[in-house]
């Protein structure tokens, strides 16, 4: 256990009693796992890892050992779990990166996507070190990060506001277009995007001291999972048109011009939008996952989206699809800053930003409770609030530190919550071992290069599963409620205006006809048509107002299942479900829980 989990911990059993006897020397230590093969390979049953599932053929039901949290493992072992971490969670770094750059957002050159693809996997990397380190504050109980195996990566729920706002930033003049209406090229737009963000971090770094307590009752799974629900359902539309080939000029299907083909007339492979060849591209994506999942070992289960997008790839790489003159050219290694962005508050994507930090800080709440679960660590008491406070804070601050390193916001993932259940390992050495890995590719820009070059259709197969995934999640949080008239009514009222205004996008474009001088008041109109156009953040609002507003009744009985089941003197009903109670003594019913 570590100095900062022993102040949390009022009973830190691995440091033991000031009069045991000390145990080996660090030197003994770092000489034993240098130069022994125990210290290097260990015990482990490696061919579990890497055994897929043959169809047909029964495979034995194995149980590795369980690593905790700070438990000596080998380093052969940490170095693959690490690298496994690493690849579970590449296709969700890169992606913001990827969407916010090209088409459907500032239509950067490639040289500029490239670099936002590595600063993002080289910034994950040196962010999520703070997560897992856990710093002690001195002389006050707080601290910044979890102390888990809690990495962090580009924020999927900054992607609706910050297409929204560069959609708005064309349309008012602010980004340039050719004489033909197409988007030019707008750093400036992205610049002032990551300025917003670096400001509004500080809202999240102040409810970090809020007592966790207070912000699970403020923020319940009733407004949380809804919008996490949303945050799925809007980013599909981005990956379903990419997935027909683009979702830039070309997704409208113009019959001249340089984007008539996706994803563009120059490409060489180049197809009108909607083509059977850029679908059937993105379906070998998906069929690849489903089959990882159904017979891959253990690793390729926990990589399945990445292993489909080599598989996609290789496919496309064979069929034409491929320009490698962008890999060509691009830089042996990159680092961050080696591009810069004028930086400038942007006032109407303040109020959305402030919603997105919002929810940020409930992903955080929510991933970090995932995470001391699999990590078979408490989920509740001091010690966990006290991770849950420096996690909340740790996201908060690397949300600016982000930006100061020209990237959109950073949050924790969930994703390596399934790594760490399925390899049995929550050992923060791993977690260090992932960091490297994301750096070095990071740092590697041919490795950029290749993300960058991937066609749309076979990014677009990638990425819909994974988007879609977002918005399971936000169904299972919604689960853990129970479904009574009041829930249902919160979660009815929520939706209704979120999916509408995902369905419907332009509703609120014609609410406000101001159209005078004044910069101020413009901005001001704009950041309330970018909330109402923003599903998510809408629902988010509803939500939390609806649950402060709408207080629980006692249900009737056509209403509760428990009430009909049960009668009134407290006895099991002939009609009750045997399982529930297979004898004839009285039944306890709590009444206030009902």
């Amino acid at each position: 256990m570590n100095f900062e989990d022993a102040i949390a911990d009022p009973h830190p059993g691995n440091l033991g009693h000031a009069n045991e006897k000390v145990g080996p020397s660090f030197t003994s230590k770092l000489r034993h796992k240098l130069l022994t093969k125990d210290g290097w390979l260990g015990e482990y049953d490696y061919a579990y890892l890497f055994t897929p599932r043959i169809p047909f053929l029964k495979r034995s039901q194995k149980s590795g050992p369980f690593f905790g949290l700070n438990d000596e493992m080998p380093i052969v072992l940490a170095f693959i779990l690490g690298f496994q971490h690493a690849l579970a969670m590449l296709a969700g770094v890169v992606t913001p990166a990827l969407i916010m750059s090209g088409g459907g957002g500032i239509n950067l050159d490639s040289e500029g996507q490239q670099y936002l693809v590595s600063a993002s996997l080289i910034c994950c990397g040196i962010l999520s070190m703070i997560q897992i380190t856990r710093f002690h504050i001195p002389k006050t109980n707080y601290f910044i990060g979890t102390g888990l195996i809690s990495v962090v990566g580009t924020s999927f729920a900054t992607i609706p506001v910050a297409t929204g706002a560069f959609q708005q930033m064309y349309n008012n003049g602010f980004c340039p277009l050719d004489a033909d209406g197409n988007k030019l090229p707008c750093p400036d737009a992205y610049g002032s995007v990551i300025a917003t963000t670096c400001i509004c971090a500080l809202f999240e770094i102040l409810l970090s001291f809020t007592p966790p307590r207070i912000l699970q009752k403020i923020f319940p799974p009733m407004v949380t999972g809804p919008t996490v629900l949303l945050i799925g359902v809007h980013l599909i539309e981005t990956a379903f048109m990419n997935w027909a080939g683009g979702s830039g000029g070309c997704a409208s299907r113009p019959t001249e011009g340089l984007f008539a083909m996706c994803p563009d007339i120059n490409a060489p492979h180049p197809l009108p939008w909607g083509s059977a060849e850029f679908i059937g591209l993105g379906f070998s994506v998906f069929v690849t996952i489903i089959i990882c999942e159904k017979w891959g070992s253990p690793i390729m289960q926990s990589c399945a989206v990445v292993v489909g997008l080599l598989v996609g790839c290789i496919i496309a790489g064979a069929c034409g699809y491929f320009d490698r003159s962008t890999i060509d050219i691009a830089p042996a290694a990159t680092f961050i800053w080696v591009h810069t962005f004028k930086l400038k508050l942007y006032g109407p994507i303040v109020l959305p930003m402030l919603s997105v930090y919002l929810i940020l800080m409930m992903e955080a709440i929510g991933d970090i409770t995932a995470t001391c679960d699999v990590s078979r660590l408490e989920v509740e008491g001091p010690v966990y609030e006290s991770r849950i406070q420096g996690g909340v804070l740790a996201d908060g601050l690397n949300g600016m530190l982000a930006g100061l390193m020209t990237l959109t916001p950073m949050s924790t993932f969930a994703q390596n919550n399934g790594v760490i259940s399925l390899t049995k390992c929550a050992n923060r050495t791993v977690g260090y071992f992932c960091c490297f890995f994301l750096i070095v590719m990071g740092v590697f820009s041919k490795f950029a290069a290749a993300l960058v070059a991937i066609p749309s259709a076979v990014l677009g197969g990638m990425t819909t599963f994974l988007f879609c995934s977002v918005a399971v999640s936000g169904m299972r949080i919604i689960s853990t409620v129970p479904f009574t008239r009041r829930n249902r009514f919160v979660l009815t009222g929520s939706l209704c205006v979120g999916f509408g205004s995902i369905l419907v996008p332009n509703w609120f474009d014609f609410f406000f006809t101001y159209s005078g001088t004044n910069h101020a008041l413009r901005g001001f109109l704009d950041a309330i048509t970018l909330i109402m156009e923003t599903g998510f953040a809408l629902t988010a609002f509803v939500a939390l107002i609806l649950n402060l507003l709408i207080h629980e009744e006692v249900p009737e009985k056509a209403d509760a299942v428990e009430i009909d089941a049960i009668t009134t003197t407290g006895t099991a009903n002939s009609d009750f479900p045997k399982h529930v109670s297979d004898s004839d003594e009285p039944i306890e019913v709590d009444e206030k829980r009902v």
